[in-house]
Order: structure tokens, then C-alpha cells, then sequence
């Protein structure tokens, strides 16, 4: 199986005439997503390739069915972007734009609490499940199906370790890069109980980052919750106190939020907790009994 995406998945790409929009529809169309509609403001009635393009969210929705969004639309106008899908209902909400004010995502986290969709993002790469949807960024030819569900703030580490799975021939349910704002609609607790559940899910990788303390939290809820072994990487083991690292939550404020404080607390909920991210793929082999 997978999770929030699959072949059930009718897509609907926001800002589907951009340059990144059109590019990305061109990828997940080669991939074999439904890409159901596109939607571009004052471009209703006009197609891209072959897709139809609508201008308001509620309209695709009424006229194709589309029951997911990805978002590449500019900062400014993100949020209304979002409200726009969950107002029209849609169930899976993954936005790709970079760069929303903190503001705006503080307004839409607290609308989302109203709703029942799932929110992947902002500044994320998406969600792939191999051979079934791909409503993301990520390169599809890295990928291969499987039981390894990966969760990542981080984009470039989702790629690699991936990568290194497959070439393992360790096969993936679902891809999901959270994104690495410090306000995102969706956390590493959601998608590891998602993971949980799915009974074609037997281990999760999840890949984690300097700053807050999200993996603390997870690693609380693996240890009380999951059955399903847990494997983990956390970047930026270097990282200078009080410096930006590539994404802006990824900031060393104090002792918890250092690649090795999460690293213990992880080691300390039983998860496998890796120093590099090449032997990810190593200790998943492990877990799955495959020495």
C-alpha cells in the first residue's frame, strides 16, 4: 500500500503555467500521475499538455474529480493557494513553494485545524509512491516499490538516501519530505502514525534536522506508539550555534536542538539512529532482517 497518494490520486496542479509548475506537471505526467486539471487564474479554458486549465480550484474539482493539490505558486500568493484547496475539500494538499512568510503559514495552520485534509509543506519536495503517484519534485528513477516508508525535512538527504535503498533493492511505500519552515501543516508524528498503519509498511526511515525539537517529540512517540521499526538520520552535526543551515527551521538555538542531542534522544527511544547518511540503508537492511 501507500499513504496520501496513490492510484487513486486525480491531481490538480496550482500554478500549472509557471516556469516550475509546468516543468514538474511535464515529470509527474511522465511518471504516470492522473494529472487531472491544472489552475492558473485568467487561464481557464486553455491546456497544457493536455491537461485542462481551469481558473479557480472549485472549479477543477467540480468538472475532474480532483482529490489532491501541488502548490507552485509564488510566496505572495501561496496561502490563498492553500485556502483556495481546502475550501474546495481536497484531501491532500502538498505545497512546494519556498519562502511563505512565517505569518501566512500561521494563519493557515490554524484554518487547517478546521479541516479535514492533510497539509505536506510548504518549502517541501512532495510525496512519491513508486509506481503509483508522484505529487512531488523528487527524481521518480531513484525510487522503487517496496515496504520502507521515508519521511524527511530535508529534500537533497530524501534523494540520496532513497537512492541508496533501491540500490539495496530495498523498495519504498511512500516518500514524504515535510518540509524544513518552521511552520509546516504536517509533522513527523502524522506521517510515522500513517506508517503505522499501513500494514505493507514495515519499517520507517525518518530524516531529521538541526533545530526545535521535532525529532524529540517523534522519537517520544515511536517509543509509545509504533510497532514497526524506525531507523534515523539527523543533518548537521558540524553546524555552527546560531546559524541558518540551508532551510530556516534548520537552526542550532540551544543544547536540544544539536545533531546530537536528537541523535541521543533518538538512540534513547530504541531507534536506530545512524552517523552518516550511507549507512541508513544499512541499518534498514538490519532491521528488515536482511542482515
Amino acid at each position: 500500500m501507500a499513504i496520501l497518494v496513490d492510484n487513486g490520486t486525480r491531481l490538480l496542479v496550482q500554478g500549472i503555467t509557471g516556469r516550475e509548475g509546468a516543468f514538474h506537471t511535464g515529470r509527474m505526467l511522465q511518471s504516470g500521475t492522473k494529472v487531472v486539471a491544472g489552475v492558473t487564474p485568467g487561464k481557464g479554458g486553455q491546456d497544457y499538455e493536455g491537461v485542462p486549465i481551469f481558473d479557480t480550484v472549485e472549479d477543477a474539482v467540480r468538472e475532474t474529480g480532483a482529490n489532491a493539490s501541488v502548490i507552485f505558486v509564488p510566496p505572495p500568493f501561496a496561502a490563498d493557494a492553500i485556502f483556495e484547496s481546502l475550501d474546495a475539500g481536497l484531501s491532500t494538499i502538498c505545497c512546494i513553494t519556498e519562502g511563505i512568510p512565517v505569518h501566512d503559514m500561521m494563519r493557515v495552520t490554524n484554518y487547517l485545524g478546521t479541516k479535514d485534509a492533510t497539509l505536506i509543506g510548504p518549502n517541501c519536495p512532495g510525496v512519491l509512491s513508486p509506481e503509483k503517484a508522484n505529487v512531488s519534485i523528487m527524481p521518480k528513477d531513484i525510487f522503487m516499490p517496496g515496504n520502507v516508508g521515508v519521511v524527511s525535512r530535508s529534500g537533497t538527504l530524501t534523494y540520496q538516501i532513497v537512492n541508496e535503498l533501491t540500490q539495496r533493492e530495498i523498495g519504498q511505500s511512500t516518500a514524504v519530505g515535510i518540509g524544513g519552515d518552521p511552520i509546516i501543516g504536517t509533522d513527523f508524528i502524522e506521517i510515522l502514525s500513517k506508517f503505522e498503519a499501513d500494514p505493507e509498511t514495515e519499517c520507517a526511515v525518518m530524516i531529521g534536522e538541526i533545530g526545535g525539537n521535532a525529532e524529540q517529540l517523534a522519537a517520544e512517540y515511536v517509543k509509545s506508539e509504533m510497532n514497526i521499526p524506525v531507523v534515523a538520520y539527523i543533518a548537521g552535526f558540524t553546524a555552527p550555534e546560531g546559524k541558518t543551515m540551508g532551510h530556516a527551521g534548520a537552526i542550532v538555538s540551544g543544547g536540544e536542538s544539536t545533531a546530537e542531542a536528537k541523535s541521543e534522544a533518538l538512540r534513547e527511544a530504541g531507534i536506530r539512529a545512524a552517523t552518516n547518511p550511507s549507512e541508513v540503508a544499512e541499518l534498514v537492511s538490519e532491521a528488515l532482517g536482511r542482515g
